[in-house]
């Protein structure tokens, strides 16, 4: 039998750019890759089958068949052909009872469906079950807390913060202040008993209360260490004293030759201004106040987890520093 002619390949740019694209991505399935080769050999002038052939390490059939189908289908006819397979035993109606089910109704003995609970309820395998979930992204078993925020500065709230963060001004000291009020001092009714061997360590089941303490510790950003400090009220006088201790003042007289000192708040209230404090720094001092709550929190870990690809570049002021330069983000 007469082997067929070649036939011309002739790529437009676009063309030539998904192939090359398919060659260089790592995630590219090897045979999607191989024919993407194949056909940029195929498209060069005077090249044969049985030269690419050799050259790729490829039988002159497999360099011939890849070349029709990009000739006849274009970027669509290398991928693999529709196989028949196995016919569905799963049809979409059941799928569909499988998604309403474990939306709109739940089991009579239990607070949520499980796969196999389902299976029994609707006549199917718990691994059909399992699958459709995945594919649908059900997950019965697991549930999330939300929080929204009553407060009319939340978005400038973040912005500041966030801004701060992700574009720092030159030559500045941040400190990232937090508090932990209410810490239950406890000890046990008796000693521990310590680990034996095919024994942990075992403490009383109940204990012996001692008031409660607080904890005022700063982060600085720049040098990633912990300014702490424990008292046993929760006053501003405690917080003012917080920052008159040996390591604040270590930390503010490093920033001597800063352009400025920032200083981000998370507390459980808007504490007062206390830029007293910073009066012998000899640099020009802001306070960012933020919140503790889990609603603030989140969209802060959501924005710095994206970057500066996420929001647009944000020029006006910030309400809260009257600083543009730290909204930019």
């Amino acid at each position: 039998m007469a082997r067929p002619h070649a036939v011309a390949i002739q790529l437009t740019d676009a063309d030539r750019a998904v192939l090359l694209d398919w060659i260089r991505r790592r995630k590219t399935a090897q045979a999607l890759a191989l024919r993407a080769r194949i056909v940029l050999a195929c498209a060069e002038p005077a090249a044969t089958n049985t030269a690419i052939a050799a050259e790729l390490g490829l039988s002159l059939m497999t360099v011939s068949k890849w070349r029709r189908r990009f000739a006849q289908h274009g970027l669509a006819g290398l991928d693999d052909a529709p196989r028949s397979g196995a016919p569905r035993t799963i049809l979409d109606a059941q799928v569909e009872a499988v998604i309403t089910t474990t939306l709109e109704r739940v089991p009579d003995n239990a607070t949520h469906w499980s796969t196999r609970s389902l299976a029994a309820h609707l006549g199917m395998s718990q691994t059909t079950i399992s699958r459709i979930w995945r594919a649908f992204a059900l997950a019965p078993h697991r549930t999330e807390g939300f929080k929204l925020s009553t407060d009319p500065m939340f978005v400038d709230k973040v912005r500041d913060i966030v801004g701060l963060y992700l574009n720092p001004p030159d030559r500045a000291l941040v400190l990232c202040v937090d508090e932990k009020p209410s810490i239950q001092a406890k000890s046990d009714t008796a000693p521990a008993i310590p680990m034996r061997p095919g024994q942990t360590q075992r403490h009383t089941h109940d204990y012996i209360r001692h008031g409660t303490t607080d904890l005022f510790a700063a982060l600085d950003i720049k040098a990633g260490t912990v300014i702490a400090e424990v008292h046993q009220r929760h006053r501003s006088v405690e917080f003012r004293h917080y920052w008159t201790t040996p390591a604040p003042t270590r930390a503010r007289s490093s920033s001597a030759g800063c352009s400025g000192i920032h200083e981000c708040i998370c507390t459980l209230r808007r504490p007062r201004r206390h830029g007293s404090i910073w009066s012998n720094a000899g640099s020009p001092y802001s306070q960012h106040v933020g919140s503790s709550e889990a609603g603030f929190v989140q969209p802060v870990r959501w924005k710095m987890r994206s970057g500066p690809m996420w929001p647009r570049i944000m020029l006006r002021p910030s309400p809260l520093s009257g600083q543009s330069r730290l909204t930019r983000f």
